[in-house]
């Protein structure tokens, strides 16, 4: 069987750099790099001293630094990391490019389609590697149910149906969370779930040819818990996307936010000889992803235990969502020693931002969209 997997690489440390000292930061990035020997983490940029330094206090890092472009420039940072809000990536990442050093940044890659071609394309003219947090593509489970796929386990695919439903982005929210309310932020559910699982479909069972979508706002305001504030939202917390593929297979995708109960992830894949499927318990949480499969005629699904090839970590008791952000920076790492291309890019992004403007456009004209040309 074909395997996604690439043998372990001996590399020089990178050395990083963060710039958005939050929650996930420290939920997610901090422990994915502490488990990859590749890496150390050597400084961390936030407006506030205080915040700065307690951060680099609980995690040993060296330097906690209050400037952006201190930070950018310092000589003992290789790969920047903008984690800070989707509104502000824009600068950061600005500023790394300028100072010739890679960069990461969190997805969406900014609230512009336009903006984040433009940085796309001056990351490829200053010759710095760039990494969108796109991560959900490299986990073990979807790059082993891509490969069953291409290996011919259901033979030709009929149909991909993708159901998405978060607990987020509802009615309440914290006072933190207060920024993915507007929609110029680019930072509710359809940029951000849609873009993450729309992005597995894309990069493992193909790239739709055609799309209609629907969309609904049905929580027409936010209360921010902290304050009892109430906000606007005119976002959509409903997308159906129906579509097409290249050989004729068609799409079906429904992505709902605020959901009270029973959210969480189930992707099915029918072909001619056979079904494959895959379920997580929770959209982002520990939950790891479940493979299970049938081939013939009225067979029970049947649990596809990923091979151990296509864990690229060492031993770890990280969840299912921090676990996939261990597998991008391992990939990463894998790009830099061997020259390869496993970690998505600004492209990758910039793709992603395409196809939400085109489910954007269906909605508003009624019209099916062609992605082809």
């Amino acid at each position: 069987m074909t395997t996604s997997s690439t043998p372990a690489v001996s590399v020089k440390k990178i050395r990083v750099g963060i710039v958005g000292a939050g929650t996930w930061a420290e939920y997610g990035h901090i422990p994915s790099l502490a488990l990859l020997p590749e890496f150390e983490l050597t400084a961390v940029y936030s407006r506030s001293a205080d915040k700065a330094q307690a951060l680099a206090a609980r995690h040993g890092i060296a330097y906690p630094i209050t400037s952006l472009q201190a930070l950018v420039e310092h000589p003992e940072v290789d790969l920047v990391l903008v984690l800070n809000q989707a509104p502000q990536h824009e600068a950061a990442i600005r500023a790394a490019i300028a100072a010739g050093k890679d960069v990461y940044s969190e997805w969406p890659l900014t609230t512009s389609t336009a903006v984040s071609a433009e940085l796309a394309a001056l990351a490829e003219a200053a010759g710095v590697r760039h990494i969108v947090g796109l991560q959900r593509r490299l986990s073990p489970g979807y790059r082993y149910m891509s490969d069953l796929l291409a290996d011919g386990y259901i033979g030709e695919l009929r149909s991909v149906r993708m159901h998405v439903s978060v607990d987020a982005f509802g009615a309440r929210r914290m006072g933190y969370l207060a920024y993915t309310v507007p929609t110029e932020n680019f930072s509710d559910l359809l940029p951000v779930f849609g873009g993450h699982f729309l992005d597995i479909l894309f990069r493992h069972f193909g790239f739709p040819r055609t799309l209609s979508a629907l969309t609904a706002n049905q929580i027409t305001q936010v209360t921010i818990v902290d304050t009892g504030e109430t906000l606007p939202r005119t976002n959509p917390d409903q997308v159906l996307i129906t579509g097409t593929f290249a050989n004729g297979a068609v799409l079906s995708v429904q992505l709902e936010a605020g959901k009270r109960n029973n959210a969480g992830v189930q992707i099915d894949l029918t072909g001619t000889e056979g079904d494959l499927r895959i379920t997580n318990a929770t959209s982002f949480g520990p939950s790891v992803n479940l493979i299970e499969g049938a081939r013939g005629d009225a067979q029970p699904l049947q649990a596809l235990p990923v091979p151990a090839q296509y864990d690229w970590l060492p031993p770890h008791d990280l969840g299912g969502s921090v676990a996939e952000l261990a597998h991008l920076y391992a990939a990463y790492a894998r790009d830099v020693q061997g020259g390869t291309q496993l970690a998505p890019t600004f492209a990758d992004a910039v793709k992603m931002h395409a196809v939400i403007d085109a489910i954007i456009a269906s909605d508003r004209s009624g019209n099916r969209v062609d992605l082809a040309g």
